[in-house]
């Protein structure tokens, strides 16, 4: 007769066979979750990214795009360009033809000009009209015209020319040359001294030699003052005065004192205008008014 040997387990056996059993279980869970999350964690190459960064860009302007669709916002029709007139479902021949007319300097005032001139469907008219905008004198016609008629009512100002009576640049003051255009105090005082060296101006011409003067300025000078008369000119005896004295003429520096002496030392004294063209440095271009100031 057989006997049966009934294995017997005490209370640490039990524990180890549960942490076993404990392991194993973990151990599948791991496994089973390794392998369903292994393609999330697959390394792309560096080409790989770049195209799903670039689609990740295009699909989001895509998105963009539909929202952007429905939105519109109002325009002036007379300034469709080509591309607005293309992503607005016109025909290059109907944005040609509103291209033409603007080039006339011409321009659409309502939205049955504007279908009448480019031909566009009523369906377009329906979809894109609304949001038409053209200028408030366009669309408020009315109320300006009230404006000029009220306007027209009253004669309109006339601004009357003031005859300007024309003086003596020689015996002008401070005052009467500041109301000439484009002279200030400064200028005023400048001309003044000018003329009191010189004694008095033999020609309006010579304003323009004054440093610092502007050409409106000397239009308007000629335009107020004339040379009445030369009272008080100061004349030169070119053939007796020194360097020194000679180059407190305005016209004449020390260079040109210099030459006019040398050239009487060897040429004897200037008998006539002529022989000053032969003065080294002369200034030729005022010739004729220097020569108004000389004595010989």
């Amino acid at each position: 007769m057989k006997q049966f040997v009934l294995l017997k387990f005490s209370k640490t056996h039990y524990l180890g066979i549960a942490i076993l059993l404990f392991l194993i279980g973990a151990l599948q869970f791991l496994i089973y979750w390794n392998t369903t999350s292994a393609t999330d964690n697959v390394e792309l190459s560096k080409e790989e990214k770049e195209w799903l960064s670039v689609q990740n860009e295009v699909d989001s302007l895509k998105v963009s795009t539909e929202e952007n669709k429905t939105k519109m916002y109002p325009f002036n029709p007379n300034f469709i360009s080509d591309y607005k007139g293309y992503k607005m479902g016109m025909t290059n021949e109907q944005i040609d033809k509103l291209h033409q007319f603007r080039n006339q300097n011409k321009y659409v005032n309502s939205k049955a000009e504007f279908q009448q001139l480019t031909g566009v469907s009523n369906a377009w008219m329906k979809q894109y009209a609304p949001y038409f905008k053209f200028p408030d004198w366009v669309t408020k016609k009315s109320t300006y015209k009230i404006q000029s008629n009220f306007e027209n009512k009253y004669p309109k100002y006339e601004k009357k020319e003031v005859k300007i009576v024309v003086q003596d640049i020689n015996t002008a003051n401070q005052i009467e040359l500041e109301k000439v255009y484009m002279i200030g105090e400064k200028m005023a005082l400048k001309i003044l001294a000018e003329k009191e060296k010189l004694g008095a101006f033999a020609s309006m011409e010579q304003l323009g030699f004054i440093w610092g003067i502007s050409p409106d300025a000397i239009e308007d000078l000629n335009k107020r003052f004339q040379v009445k008369s030369n009272v008080g000119m100061k004349k030169i005896k070119i053939n007796e005065l020194s360097i020194k004295e000679l180059q407190q003429f305005p016209y004449f520096n020390y260079s040109i004192a210099k030459n006019i002496v040398t050239y009487r030392s060897m040429n004897g004294e200037i008998k006539q205008i002529e022989d000053l063209i032969n003065i080294k440095q002369f200034p030729v271009e005022k010739l004729k008014i220097i020569a108004v100031y000389l004595e010989f």
